[in-house]
């Protein structure tokens, strides 16, 4: 049996616009960064969708190098003091951190959908 609508093939491209694994046509957010319970479009249930702490990690893993490196050039460069960097370094450091959170949650729960990921489950049958 053929499903009636085109599922994705691209999770990652799908995630970042931010839009349903199921129909594409949809919406995957209600807000910022908060998840809509279902797709408005073809009613999938995102109930199945936990991705947990990932988008942070991922955000703060590929904001600290380039943050250490304009921190560093700053400093070397022009010898500021603690409070320019608390001005500059850490309000960048941070917008560009919540700017990567939604497409990367977006990517993560249409990766878990695409990949039917579930909670490991423990199989008592076996013996050994």
């Amino acid at each position: 049996m053929t499903s009636q609508y085109n599922e994705t093939t691209t999770p990652a491209l799908t995630g970042i616009r931010g839009l349903c694994p199921r129909c594409q046509r949809g919406h995957l957010f209600n807000g910022l960064l908060t998840l809509a319970p279902a797709c408005e479009v073809c009613g999938l249930d995102y109930s199945f969708a936990d991705p947990a702490d990932g988008p942070a990690f991922f955000a703060m893993s590929i904001v600290a190098v380039p943050a250490l490196a304009f921190a560093l050039w700053l400093q070397l460069t022009f010898d500021t003091p603690l409070w320019v960097h608390i001005v500059l370094t850490l309000p960048l450091s941070v917008l560009a951190c919540v700017a990567l959170l939604r497409p990367l949650k977006g990517w993560l729960v249409c990766s878990q959908y695409f990949h039917k990921a579930e909670e490991g489950k423990i199989d008592r049958e076996w013996r050994g």
